[in-house]
């Protein structure tokens, strides 16, 4: 099966990038500059063939994620990561978890779904945090 060329310009088609994959590109940018930038600035730095309105796109459901912070400089908004990708995951799982009635049935569901190795590793974790001193 052919591909249809866009406008008939003879380009080839673009390939798409899925949302996850994007807000991971752009939270990897965001880690890696030297301190809060602007969407310019992470579109320069995720390539050209995405627009400047994908990353404002990306970078606004972010924001409504809590994975990014941002602030009024000049007429523009400058970001900064909130969040890594561990984190990122942790806030989807965090959403599924607030959308559900009985969250008690829900988690022990997970935790039945588990691999022995990561029941431990969620022990452990648990118990760590139990150990912390509170503020």
């Amino acid at each position: 099966m052919a591909h249809r060329d866009r406008g008939g310009r003879g380009e080839q088609p673009r390939s798409r990038r899925g949302q996850g994959e994007l807000e991971a590109q752009v939270l990897s940018a965001l880690r890696q500059a030297p301190g809060p930038v602007t969407a310019g600035w992470v579109q320069e730095r995720l390539g050209a063939d995405l627009a400047y309105t994908t990353v404002m796109t990306i970078l606004t459901r972010l924001l409504a994620k809590e994975a990014v912070s941002r602030r009024r400089e000049g007429r523009a908004f400058v970001w900064t990561p909130a969040a890594d990708e561990a984190g990122l995951a942790a806030l989807r799982m965090r959403k599924v978890l607030d959308g559900e009635k009985n969250r008690e049935a829900v988690l022990a569901s997970f935790l039945t779904v588990l691999p022995a190795s990561d029941e431990q590793l969620l022990r452990d974790l648990l118990s760590a945090a139990d150990d912390e001193p509170e503020d």
